[in-house]
Parts: structure tokens; C-alpha cells; sequence
């Protein structure tokens, strides 16, 4: 028998009380910090508990005096949230016997069994080294051991490799280089509507990151200790102090809410956290918003801070070498390839020299930023910014030339946002910094939005983006004076929360700017018109129908010429982009080329028909036909049973698709099924070919959602000799198989389902998303007839969730409703379908009335 089985049962009693006393000090901890949220008191003292917990053990266990239990990582620097990881290193001299093994493993498992999450290594210290030197974030941890009990001399040994064995210059970029990396994974902003709170970018790390590398530079552990170094300001310090005592509470609160590690503030806790916080609703702005906003404010001082540190650090411990100071003016000079003001006090003689620096940088593309200084002048001379130096018309023409330069656009105009100049300038877009959008499908704020419109547009003009989106950087390669974009995309959302329409009080403001910067009356128009109509194209490509020629007509009229047309295209596709990684899709990017074509033909002298472009599509599918090698001919049979609708709602590809697929089927009525990879983009598409019958959209619906998929597109189609041709693109909600696998499923099952004609397959019942649990949409659903009373138009708004649009299609079959054809728009979590139907229940006051309130109770489900 072990000693340690000998010694089990006086163990498993310690263990019980070690268990016991460590949730009640936690519980007292708790409560303590709910009646008075000190976060450095609560931090410490739960150390303090895991530490007494972990000698108690380390003693019960009777390990060898040669080894030390260590504390590293955030438990080692005396940070344990509620939910954090406790990280110990055992050190051992040398490589441990059999017995002392076992007792460390009996050890880690009964951390657990006393109620600490461990993370834990055995390591001589020779090993740490060899695993710091190719780790930096191994490193990192050992950086801030601490010893808890056990061999000081082999802790000091341990310290001492780590201290003599260090490159401070390698450390120093390793950090930055994983800082800049874990920023780019949270998309390079602190300003998502869900961020995290220790990863994002102006979150917890980037506070540990200016710690890690002073620590590791002997530049001290607290923010005195910079300041001691005169890395920092005094003002510094207390602003370091502040914003870390804010994210320290919030972390601590987010942990003891959920009771468990969660460090991103979902819509689900921030109403929570901001009644924790004591934050109240501001006139229509819940009490969430208003904290977000707060914490997007901490987030700005972060980054700034961040960069004026890290800066500060590089420039003491690694001078560079005979660099030689270069005067630029009476005002810039570069130093250490920064830009750098020659006085920190000139900004207050010099207002104007503000938007100079900024300037500057986009003239000198040697230059890698701003200096510390200049970067603290920056921030206090914001302020010098106002009604008298936004009227100077000198200033006015320095903004225009930040528009209009040919490099460092956006960079610079993201510099001016973080250090609040762009919003002293453009009042109107101060009133938007850090405000949220609850939508459902922007997950930036509202300045974030804006700026990521402008960094879309730039992206056109650049040639090494010109392989992303090829027909953007065509047009706007030939597009006069282009900058004018840039101001339409700065204004296009800037009266969000205003109350009312944003896109007319928008070019309110589009038009007062453009006018007191001397911006020509015709180019004032063109810009005033682009904010005015931002949502137009994308709303008549995704909701009404693109094979209507008088769609197409009335959409032309509107844009009036070319310009405009392509102006409206680009601001279109880059507003979109900017919204969410998730909104974007190829299918939308055909959608709005597709109206984009055919309103050009139009403006270019084209017939309607002409505009829509059949002759030239039912041209390149013969093409098709006969580069797979069939012959002349064999489509007339086939498509003298389509009407024109058919081959004005399908592109010349998806024709000769459909009719390759029909021409090798089987005759008879036997179903034809045929889906493959979708040649525009994600997902797959599918084509079912079948008698028709009542319930066959029903059907089809309820297969594909009890599948996990999501329709995104269906063409509904129905032929002369009574067959139905439908067409679906589907998008796999859950992330399952790969689109190639499931093809021979979908194809053998769907027809087998269509053979049986049983009853429609009901779509799998699933919890609705996060978002729109939160920020529910008010159902809505309209009818109205089309202009020859023969069909109506069925609109239907909703939340998006699986089965949404099989139940919509049951209430319609229920209903005794023909459905022609189906408009399937997909917003991020927000449905906007239309429908083309018919039916005698349309013409019926009573039955439409029950129609919609049946279509309306589905939808609220």
C-alpha cells in the first residue's frame, strides 16, 4: 500500500473542508463586492482563499521538500476573476520518481474536488526555459510566478534563468506581434456590439500587455513605477487606474452573473450588467446602451493609452541609431520615423496644425505614426475645436484635402475618430460615437459602421484589392472625382437615433457640409442624392422582382443617368459589406448586379425586354448546351413549356443546367431532383422537377429545414403541361456535412419524398437566436393586387428562424393559395419575403382578413 492510500482518509476529510471553507469565503467574497464592488479587494482575496486552500493540500499530501507549487498567470500576478483558471507550476529539480508523480497527480485531481478549475504543469526549470524560448505566451506566465510554498532556492533558480535568459528586444516585438494578432481576430476594433472585455481590442489584455513588457524590461509592476520611469503622465496614471478599476468590475460582475467564464458581453447580460452598474435609461436609449456606450468610451482610452505606452517603452529601451531628427516645417518634425510635434504646446498658437499631422502622414508614406507627445497633444487640443475653427474656410479646405488624398484615407480618418478630432469637426458624427444599432444585422456602432463604409469604398480603388470585387474597381477606376463617395459614405447612417428617417435627415447634414466647403452645386446634388437613397438599390434587388421590366423601368427613372447609377451600385455594395462579415453573401452580390446590368442597358437606349437581357440569355445557354456536347435543337421541346417569366427569372447558366438535367431524365411523371455546389457562391443549389400539386412548396420547405437548411432563394416556376420547376439556393444554418456530401442524400431522399406524396415533412423545432431574443421584430404581413387585379403581391416581415417559410407556404395551402413565385430576402436575423400569388380567398374581404391574421400568428411563434 502507497502512502498515499494510507493517508486517504484523513485526505478526503481535508478535502471536505478545504471544499466547504473555499465556497463560503468565495460566497462572503460575493457578497461583499455586490454591497461594495471593490475589484482589486475582491481579486486579491480570492486569491487569498485559493492560496490558503492550496497549501493546506500541498501540506496534507507531505510532498518532498525539494519540490515548490508555484502560482503563475493572472492567479500568480493576484488576479483571480470568479471563474478563472487557477495556473500552478510544480517545480521539480529533476525528473520526479514514480511515487512523487502519483502525489502530483493526486494533487491536480483534488484541486478539482475543492472546487478550483486548475491548469497546472510539472517542469524543471531547465524545461520552463527551454519551453519559454519557443512560447512567448508560456513566458508570459512565468513571468509572474509566485511562489506559494515549497524549495525558494529551486523558485530563485527558476527566476533567475528566466531573468538571465531574456531578450528583451524579441520579447518586446512578440508581444506586440501577438497583441496586433489577437486584435485582427476581433475584426481590429473595440467597438462590436458584442465585445469581450479581456480579448478585444481596448479590453483587459491590451491593459496586461503594457505590464507584461514593463515587467519583463524591469520598468517596474504598477503604473506609478511608469510613471517613475516618465513613461507616463501623472493624468496617465489615474486614467490607467480608471479605466482598469472599470473592466476589473465588469469582469468580476459578467463572472458572478453567468457563473462561468464568459468574457464577451452578449446581448443576453448587458441589460444586467447595466443595472449592476446603476446605469438608467436616456430618453429612448435603454439602460444598455447608454452602458455600452460607456464601455466603448473606457475601450478609446485603452487603445490610446495602449499606443502612447508601447511607444513611450520602445523608444527608452531601444533607441534607434544615428537617426537624426528631420525638420518638416515650423511646426512637424520626424523623429525615430514618427511624426512629432517640435512644440507639445503648439496646437494651442496652431489649431489648424490639427488636421495638418494628419495630413502629413498621408503625404510621407515613410512615416510609421505619431510620436507619444504628439499623440498626447492631439487628445488635449481636440477641444480647440470648435464652431469658429470648423467656419475657417482654410480649415475647411485642409478637410477636403484629407478626402481627397491619394494614400492613407481611411488610417487617418480611424487616427482622427480614436483621438476625437473627426468627431469635434463633424458634430454630427460625435453624436454617434460608440451608439449602438439593434437591427439585427449591423454588429458595429454606428461611427464603426461608417468608417467601415469608407475603408470599402477605398478598397475599390486600390489595385491589390482589384481580384476581390473586379466590376467595383472597374467602375470606380473611371469614376470623376471618386472622393465624393467618401463623403456620401461619412454621411450615409450619420443621423442614426435621431428619431425619424436617417437617410433624409442625413442629407440634410450631407448638404450643409458640402455646401460650406465650397463643394460645386452639381456635385452637392449628386452627394445629397447618394445618402438620400443608400438603402434604394439594395431594397429593390432584394424585394422586388428583377424580372419585371417595369421594375427595372421605375428603378432607372429614379437612378436618372449612369452616374448616378453607378455611384448608388458602389455605396450599395460597400454599406452592405459593412454591416456584418455574415450579410454579405454571392447571392446578394448577384442580386444587385443583376439590377445593376439591366438598368444600364436601359440607360443606354435599351428596350425594356432589351434591358433584361433574354435574347442574349437564351443565346449563351445554347452556348452551354452545346459545349456539353448536345446537340442543335434538343432544348425546343422543353422550353416551348416555359414562358417568358422562366427565362427572365433564371440566368443563361441555371437554363442550361436545368435543361441538361431534364434531357437525360426518365420519361414519364417520375420526379426529377438534381442539386449541386451553388455556382455563385455558399451553399447548394437544388432544382425539383415533379407534377404539380397543391402542396409541393409545403413540402419541399419542410425537407430542406429538416435538414438544416436555410432557403435564401426559390424560383417557383410552373409549366405549360401543368409540371412544376422549382428552383431553391440553401444555406446550411448548423454547419454540418460538407455541401458535396449531402448532394446524393438530397437527391435520392427528395425524390423518394415526392414519389410517396405523404405528408409534409415538419421542420425541426429550434430555439430562436440570441439577437432576436433580445430585439424581438414586430411581425408584419400585406396583400395587395398588382396592377391587373389578376394576382396579389404577399409581403411578409419577420425574425428570422428555421421553418419560417414552410409555415408561411402551409397557412397558403390551407388557404386554397396559388404561389407563382417566392422573393426570399435574409437581413441577418430579419426575413423580408415576397410572394406572387393568386386565389379566390385575395378578392374576399373576411377570408383576406383571417389570411393575414392566421400569416400574422405564425410568424409570432
Amino acid at each position: 500500500m502507497s502512502d498515499i492510500d494510507t493517508q486517504m482518509p484523513d485526505i478526503r476529510a481535508l478535502v471536505t473542508d478545504l471544499r466547504r471553507d473555499l465556497a463560503e469565503r468565495q460566497t462572503q467574497l460575493a457578497n461583499t463586492f455586490n454591497e461594495r464592488p471593490d475589484a482589486e479587494a475582491y481579486l486579491t482575496g480570492r486569491c487569498g482563499a485559493v492560496d490558503h486552500a492550496l497549501l493546506k493540500l500541498w501540506e496534507g499530501l507531505e510532498f518532498p521538500a525539494d519540490l515548490a507549487l508555484v502560482a503563475v498567470g493572472g492567479y500568480g500576478r493576484g488576479e483571480l476573476y470568479p471563474a478563472s483558471d487557477v495556473d500552478v507550476l510544480v517545480a521539480v529539480p529533476e525528473q520526479m520518481p514514480p511515487d512523487v508523480a502519483a502525489r502530483v497527480e493526486k494533487f491536480v485531481g483534488l484541486m478539482w474536488d475543492i472546487g478550483v478549475e486548475p491548469g497546472h504543469a510539472v517542469r524543471t526549470p531547465e524545461e520552463c526555459l527551454e519551453m519559454a524560448e519557443h512560447d512567448v505566451t508560456v513566458h508570459t506566465n512565468l513571468l509572474e510566478a509566485r511562489l506559494l510554498i515549497g524549495n525558494r532556492t529551486l523558485f530563485e533558480r527558476f527566476k533567475f534563468l528566466l531573468r538571465a535568459n531574456l531578450d528583451r528586444e524579441a520579447f518586446v516585438k512578440a508581444k506586440r506581434l501577438e497583441q496586433d494578432e489577437r486584435h485582427g481576430r476581433h475584426h481590429d476594433t473595440p467597438y462590436s456590439l458584442e465585445p469581450n472585455c479581456k480579448e478585444s481590442p481596448g479590453g483587459l489584455r491590451d491593459l496586461h500587455t503594457i505590464q507584461w513588457i514593463a515587467r519583463a524590461c524591469g520598468l517596474g509592476n504598477t503604473w506609478q513605477d511608469l510613471h517613475r520611469h516618465e513613461l507616463i503622465t501623472a493624468r496617465e496614471v489615474r486614467q490607467l487606474q480608471s479605466v482598469e478599476g472599470f473592466l476589473r468590475r465588469l469582469r468580476i460582475r459578467l463572472h458572478l452573473q453567468t457563473r462561468r467564464r464568459v468574457d464577451q458581453l452578449l446581448f443576453d447580460h448587458q441589460e444586467a450588467l447595466a443595472r449592476r452598474f446603476g446605469v438608467q435609461p436616456s430618453g429612448a436609449r435603454r439602460a444598455s446602451e447608454v452602458f455600452m456606450q460607456r464601455y466603448y468610451r473606457n475601450a478609446k482610452v485603452i487603445t490610446q493609452l495602449n499606443t502612447i505606452v508601447l511607444q513611450n517603452i520602445n523608444a527608452c529601451l531601444f533607441p534607434l541609431k544615428g537617426g537624426a531628427t528631420i525638420y518638416i516645417n515650423s511646426r512637424f518634425q520626424v523623429t525615430r520615423e514618427l511624426l512629432d510635434v517640435r512644440d507639445e504646446n503648439m496646437f494651442e498658437s496652431q489649431p489648424r496644425a490639427l488636421l495638418e499631422s494628419f495630413l502629413i502622414l498621408q503625404q510621407r508614406p515613410e512615416l510609421k505614426g505619431m510620436s507619444a507627445r504628439t499623440l498626447r497633444a492631439l487628445w488635449r487640443g481636440r477641444r480647440l475645436i470648435d464652431a469658429e475653427f470648423r467656419r475657417d474656410p482654410a480649415n475647411r479646405a485642409m478637410f477636403l484635402q484629407l478626402l481627397q488624398a491619394r494614400r492613407g484615407v481611411v488610417h487617418e480618418f480611424r487616427r482622427m475618430n480614436q483621438f476625437g478630432i473627426l468627431g469635434r469637426y463633424l458634430p454630427a458624427f460625435g453624436r454617434v460615437v460608440g451608439q449602438m444599432q439593434h437591427d439585427l444585422f449591423h454588429v458595429y456602432t454606428v461611427d464603426q459602421h461608417i468608417l467601415m463604409v469608407l475603408r470599402n469604398v477605398r478598397r475599390f480603388t486600390m489595385a491589390e484589392h482589384a481580384h476581390e470585387y473586379p466590376l467595383c474597381t472597374r467602375l470606380i477606376t473611371a469614376f470623376e472625382r471618386p472622393w465624393l463617395l467618401y463623403v456620401a459614405a461619412l454621411f450615409h447612417d450619420i443621423a442614426k437615433g435621431r428619431g425619424g428617417d436617417h437617410s433624409l435627415l442625413g442629407m440634410r447634414d450631407a448638404r450643409e457640409f458640402c455646401e460650406n466647403h465650397g463643394i460645386s452645386p452639381t456635385d452637392t446634388d449628386f452627394v445629397v442624392w447618394l445618402v438620400e437613397h443608400h438603402l434604394t438599390l439594395s431594397q429593390v434587388a432584394q424585394k422586388q422582382d428583377l424580372t419585371d421590366p417595369e421594375v427595372i423601368a421605375d428603378f432607372a427613372a429614379e437612378v436618372g443617368d449612369e452616374r448616378h447609377l453607378i455611384g448608388l451600385y458602389l455605396l450599395t455594395h460597400a454599406d452592405i459589406r459593412g454591416t456584418s462579415p455574415k450579410v454579405w453573401n454571392n447571392w446578394k452580390a448577384k442580386l444587385l448586379e443583376d439590377l445593376f446590368r439591366s438598368t444600364m442597358r436601359l440607360l443606354r437606349g435599351a428596350l425594356p425586354v432589351q434591358a433584361m437581357g433574354l435574347d442574349a440569355r437564351m443565346q449563351e445557354a445554347r452556348r452551354l448546351l452545346r459545349f456539353h456536347g448536345l446537340r442543335d435543337g434538343i432544348e425546343n421541346e422543353l422550353w416551348n413549356e416555359f414562358d417568358t417569366v422562366y427565362f427572365l427569372r433564371h440566368d443563361s447558366e441555371e437554363i442550361a443546367w436545368h435543361t441538361r438535367m431534364l434531357y437525360y431524365r426518365t420519361h414519364g411523371e417520375a420526379p426529377v431532383v438534381k442539386a449541386r455546389v451553388n455556382q455563385a457562391g455558399e451553399g447548394l443549389q437544388v432544382m425539383a422537377y415533379a407534377p404539380d400539386q397543391p402542396d409541393l412548396f409545403v413540402r419541399l420547405c419542410g425537407f430542406f429545414s429538416r435538414l438544416g437548411y436555410s432557403i435564401v432563394d426559390a424560383k417557383i416556376h410552373t409549366t405549360r403541361h401543368k409540371y412544376a420547376l422549382d428552383s431553391f439556393v440553401l444555406l446550411d444554418t448548423n454547419d454540418g456535412l460538407e455541401a458535396r456530401d449531402m448532394i446524393g442524400l438530397i437527391e435520392h431522399d427528395l425524390v423518394e419524398r415526392l414519389r410517396e406524396q405523404g405528408p409534409p415533412d415538419r421542420p425541426t423545432v429550434t430555439r430562436l437566436s440570441r439577437q432576436v431574443r433580445h430585439f424581438p421584430i414586430q411581425p408584419e404581413v400585406s396583400v395587395s393586387a398588382d396592377d391587373r387585379r389578376q394576382r396579389h403581391i404577399l409581403h411578409v416581415t419577420a425574425a428570422d428562424r428555421p421553418g419560417l417559410l414552410y409555415d408561411v407556404a402551409q397557412v397558403l395551402v390551407e388557404n386554397g393559395i396559388n404561389l407563382h413565385t417566392a422573393k426570399i430576402t435574409t437581413l441577418g436575423e430579419r426575413v423580408e419575403d415576397t410572394f406572387l400569388v393568386s386565389g379566390v380567398v385575395l378578392h374576399q374581404t373576411g377570408p383576406l382578413l383571417r389570411l393575414e391574421q392566421q400569416l400574422l400568428e405564425k410568424l409570432a411563434i
